[in-house]
């Protein structure tokens, strides 16, 4: 905690990061939360699993339980901007376990589409110390006049590279809008491409900028990557085969479309395994169960499309699977960095056809990789991935100790 205690951070807060096992902060925690304290906007790039939520969470929540005690409680004074209704949901469970030990009680409303807006409407009235929205339902709230944002001291945009591919440009233009001049404006994504850095022109008054291994990937030494060649067709039956022979407990599974979603989780609920599909056409209280059974352990495998690759958090998930291949490099690093978190250590293991080998080798030369093409006894490729330049080929099964322990997730 001596770490934390240097960044300025009061008692209470250090007791809260140590009822969560916090041992030091993270690079992104310690280069962000000093700057966020005394005020300043801040723009923190970080790969995915750094612990940015927490660096922005932990310096709002002291300045909030310090104005506490101001005679006149403001009726809006944080705002954080999520893109999923999953990260919003998060963030504020965040929210909740640092602030626990804090002397006054501070209010998080969580302001989400997919479910119904009146009982988020009456938890406004008479304001909140913290509303987490998405942008779509806080314009809701906005046009109903539900909420205000005069009086806003602090104004977050979370995973801001994932609001814009998600297409809320136009939503993060009528928002910025009506933020004061005087809020404090802060932006964290892991990574900053053009229209991010068009985004902070003229929005952030002279930042401090922290690029943290923006849109690296995470730690290699916690995530085993795997690449596994079979035929397409049988993709689901080697599937259910490597988590009985395993015994994965759970297993975070990556498709690329609804459908496959659906399909998948309909195979291997046919076949003994427990499964629930995540995608964005669910109800948000389908989503919700969906993604707390996972968390619980009630589920063994989460068929997700890429609404579940950005931002969320699941505590010592010990595999992430790529059923399909993500569409980008980019992508592939924010799916395998649900796994190996916060000092655990973890699985990512990919798919490779014969159709998806190339594209598979363009994300290895993009990060550097050069990972063997393994083949599971039992399901021999027929029509095995040719290699690629820049990618590791079909090779044999002979694997030292230490890879086996850590296929099966054991290192």
């Amino acid at each position: 905690m001596s770490n934390f205690r240097a960044l300025g951070l009061t008692d209470e807060l250090l007791r809260a990061l140590d009822d969560s096992s916090f041992a030091e902060p993270t690079p992104v925690q310690a280069a962000a939360i000093p700057h966020v304290l005394r005020g300043a906007d801040v723009w923190a790039s970080a790969r995915t699993g750094s612990g940015k939520t927490a660096a922005f969470v932990l310096p709002i929540l002291q300045r909030l339980a310090e104005r506490a005690s101001a005679p006149h409680p403001l009726p809006v004074s944080t705002l954080v901007l999520a893109p999923t209704r999953e990260l919003a949901a998060q963030t504020a469970e965040t929210f909740a376990r640092l602030g626990t030990h804090l002397p006054t009680r501070i209010k998080s409303v969580v302001a989400v589409g997919g479910v119904s807006i009146n009982p988020q409407m009456l938890a406004l009235r008479g304001g909140a110390d913290v509303v987490i929205a998405t942008p779509g339902r806080l314009l809701d709230l906005l046009d109903q006049n539900a909420l205000r944002l005069g009086s806003l001291q602090t104004f977050v945009l979370d995973e801001a590279d994932r609001l814009l591919s998600l297409g809320f440009s136009e939503e993060l233009t009528r928002i910025r809008a009506l933020v004061p001049a005087r809020c404090q404006r802060l932006l964290f994504s892991a990574t900053f491409p053009r229209a991010v850095h068009e985004l902070i022109d003229g929005f952030l008054r002279e930042p401090v900028a922290l690029d943290i291994d923006a849109g690296a990937m995470p730690d290699a030494s916690l995530i085993a990557q795997r690449a596994i060649a079979v035929d397409e067709r049988r993709r689901a039956e080697l599937l259910r085969h490597l988590i009985g022979v395993h015994a994965w407990s759970r297993v975070l599974v990556f498709v690329a479309t609804k459908y496959g979603a659906e399909h998948l989780t309909d195979k291997l609920q046919r076949h003994g395994v427990t499964a629930a599909p995540l995608h964005g056409e669910l109800s948000q209280g389908a989503r919700t169960r969906a993604l707390r059974d996972f968390k619980a352990g009630r589920l063994q495998a989460l068929v997700a499309t890429d609404l579940a690759g950005r931002g969320l958090d699941i505590a010592e998930l010990p595999v992430v699977l790529n059923f399909d291949l993500p569409r980008s490099p980019v992508d592939y690093v924010h799916r395998i960095g649900r796994t190996g978190r916060a000092g655990a250590e973890g699985v990512a293991v990919s798919f490779i056809t014969a159709k998806n080998n190339d594209h598979f080798a363009v994300i290895e030369r993009r990060h550097r990789l050069s990972l063997e093409r393994e083949v599971i006894a039992g399901f021999e490729p027929t029509d095995p991935p040719a290699a690629t330049p820049g990618s590791g080929g079909v090779k044999g099964r002979r694997k030292s100790k230490k890879d086996k322990l850590r296929e099966a997730g054991l290192r």
